[in-house]
């Protein structure tokens, strides 16, 4: 099943209007069903939670680790010499830790600035008033690469929701040449995302089928 998925998922992309990078959303994943995308020519993953990322990383063979969720502070420690991207950076105390983690382990971590355009309470990002000091006081750090923006758009949201993060990417890429990537659509909306200039995309379910959840009863 995941071969057939990821084979339309690629013919999609192929027949994309601009060069689009998929990042394969993996909660709830295991190793094994991760590591079968490699084989069918998808190289990125994005978890979303840090305990289950620490959980399977010694199995991991994938060429690209992202972190797409929200994270907490206290944890950046965790996975700062373990991924290569954190797409959910939406606040300065966070960009701070960032850094500071980065810079004791020598490397430099690409960030993507993630927008709540939705407004929505229950979502992290920073609200879109504020990405320009965001995105400058990102900049000004040495060990943090801006390298775009990133969102999670509510539900049937509108075409304007989609063209608004659209031009909040095209002013940041003009200000700062790093930034390369709208990271917005995931398995739900990825064709909708994509059509406004979205070039890098979230997919999980798609790829791996329905998820199912632990019974914590």
């Amino acid at each position: 099943m995941i071969k057939e998925n990821v084979e339309k998922l690629l013919d999609f992309v192929a027949r994309a209007p601009h060069p689009v990078k998929i990042v394969a959303a993996t909660k709830t994943r295991t190793a094994e069903e991760i590591n079968e995308l490699a084989s069918y020519g998808i190289s990125a993953m994005g978890e979303n939670r840090v305990q289950e990322l620490l959980s399977k990383y010694d199995g991991l063979r994938m060429k690209e680790i992202h972190f797409i969720g929200a994270l907490q502070t206290n944890k950046v420690k965790y996975i700062a010499d373990k991924v290569c991207m954190i797409q959910s950076l939406d606040r300065a105390e966070l960009a701070r830790e960032i850094e500071k983690r980065c810079a004791a382990a020598g490397k430099t971590m690409d960030v993507l600035i993630e927008v709540n355009i939705g407004g929505e309470e229950s979502k992290s990002g920073c609200a879109p008033d504020g990405l320009p000091a965001l995105a400058e006081m990102t900049a000004s750090l040495p060990h943090l690469r801006l390298k775009g923006l990133m969102s999670v758009l509510p539900v049937d949201a509108s075409d304007e929701l989609y063209d608004g993060m659209r031009r909040l990417f095209e002013e940041t890429a003009k200000k700062y040449p790093t930034a390369e990537y709208l990271s917005v659509g995931m398995s739900g909306d990825y064709e909708k995302a994509v059509m406004h200039g979205a070039n890098m995309i979230r997919p999980g379910s798609l790829l791996f089928g329905a998820r199912t959840y632990p019974d914590r009863a």
